[in-house]
């Protein structure tokens, strides 16, 4: 009962609206139970999102929240950590939020290592606008926008990751909810830029490309003796073809971006003051 007291007090009160049997309910139940293990204050946690379905999340949890505009999730969060790195940072966004309008602020966070937690619910389509092709959508996926398949391939959200030098990157499924709560949980603890890609089906306009059905069957837990601290292996498992590796792909911790700015101020403090002159003579 102590458990269930402490999702509650998780929740805003605001109904989720989205479609029956959408995946997002299972993502919204382990992010909840994750913020409960971690006994995170409401009060000290931060909900940042940008435009579609799932940058909803914010009204439905019980949290300080931004609803931004579309595809800058990113660099509004790393503003807010900035501001207050007291704060728990989350930032959550769609495949086409967060990859199209919203691709080109996805490798200087991740490279930067901000102390922030991103979310990409990937359901390889646009589902607030009605079924449009998203940067994830397979190559013979017919949808509104390519009803006979698409010209270009489908962009990997777990590899970007890895290769724009996210220290933690991991990949869970929105029906394993135990299993992408601990994801998250140690997304949340890891100290630097955490991406978690949420693979999940949109009921109202993919139930083909992701299959809840097609995922199950191609699925497969990452071995206990994967080493994250190989970027090389966590590329090959985030690229395979053949199956879907679930788990923590990545996870190689180095300094923050916040922790470099105070290395930077302290050189800055023992350095002589600068005066108009001295700034002036150098462009002389």
């Amino acid at each position: 009962m102590e458990q269930q007291d402490k999702f509650c007090d998780y929740l805003s009160g605001v109904n989720p609206v989205w479609c029956p049997g959408c995946g997002y309910y299972g993502i919204l139940g382990a992010l909840i139970e994750a913020f409960a293990d971690l006994d995170l204050p409401t009060k000290e946690l931060a909900l940042v999102s940008g435009i579609g379905c799932s940058s909803r999340l914010p009204y439905f949890v019980k949290a300080y929240g931004f609803h931004g505009i579309h595809g800058r999730a990113l660099p509004i969060a790393q503003g807010v950590k900035i501001a207050n790195p007291r704060l728990t940072v989350v930032a959550v966004g769609g495949d086409g939020d967060g990859l199209a309008i919203g691709g080109g602020h996805f490798p200087h966070v991740a490279r930067n290592n901000v102390d922030l937690t991103y979310i990409m619910f990937n359901n390889a389509i646009y589902g607030m606008t009605k079924g449009q092709f998203s940067p994830t959508t397979t190559l013979f996926s017919s949808t509104k926008t390519s009803p006979f398949g698409l010209p270009g391939e489908a962009l990997n959200p777990a590899a970007l990751a890895i290769v724009y030098g996210a220290s933690f990157v991991a990949r869970g499924f929105s029906v394993k909810k135990e299993h992408l709560r601990d994801l998250i949980t140690q997304g949340i603890r890891h100290p630097g830029f955490a991406f978690i890609e949420i693979l999940t089906s949109c009921s109202s306009f993919n139930t083909t490309d992701m299959n809840v059905a097609r995922i199950i069957k191609d699925m497969r837990y990452i071995r206990p003796d994967h080493d994250p601290e190989d970027a090389m292996a966590a590329l090959r498992l985030a690229g395979d073809d053949s199956k879907i590796h679930l788990g923590v792909l990545r996870r190689s911790p180095r300094a923050t971006l916040e922790e470099r700015f105070q290395e930077i101020q302290e050189k800055a403090k023992r350095g002589k003051a600068a005066t108009v002159e001295a700034l002036a003579r150098q462009f002389a």
